[in-house]
């Protein structure tokens, strides 16, 4: 995991187009379920370990709290939670992914990072059409990305917080 830390650490700090295209189709993967899930990897900005989490009251239950990272206050969202997946109890690889949503930092806690890998955009399919019932993470997924023999479901990080989120995020911060 500190590999996938400090690589990802690199990419944050670069700033020329060249850098900007070597990251480009690269996806951070990891475990929620029994599934697979993306990000790209610019929206990326670190990955830290879990910590103390404060909660916030009446809040929805996947909104887990806040975290102080470096003096910086940051919403935290239960990815699995996020799905109406089952919850589980944290581990020692349980980590959170630091994202960028609308100019806002938010942590999603994942059960654990799978690895970076590159998704040709020719090897990205739109997500299929299921039925309503079956549409749990839909929403959140604008793609199916093939991996080998694998397929990692592409999200869409501003998808995962709707405006309301959003807004008791903004303002437990302040």
């Amino acid at each position: 995991m500190n590999e996938l830390i400090q690589s990802t650490a690199l990419a944050e700090g670069t700033d020329s187009g060249d850098e900007h295209d070597e990251q480009k189709g690269k996806y951070m993967t990891f475990k929620s379920g029994r599934e697979y899930f993306g990000l790209k990897i610019q929206c990326v900005n670190e990955i830290i370990q879990i910590q103390s989490i404060t909660k916030v009251p009446e809040t929805q239950d996947y909104i887990k709290g806040l975290i102080n990272l470096r003096g910086k206050v940051i919403p935290v969202v239960d990815v699995r939670l996020r799905f109406h997946q089952e919850p589980i109890e944290y581990t020692d690889r349980t980590c959170i992914i630091v994202i960028n949503i609308n100019a806002m930092m938010v942590g999603l806690v994942v059960e654990k990072i799978a690895e970076v890998v590159e998704i040709k955009e020719e090897d990205i399919l739109p997500p299929p059409n299921v039925r309503q019932s079956e549409q749990t993470h839909r929403k959140y997924v604008y793609g199916i990305g093939k991996v080998g023999d694998s397929v990692k479901l592409l999200l869409d990080p501003e998808k995962l917080l709707n405006e309301e989120d959003l807004a008791v995020a903004e303002s437990a911060v302040i």
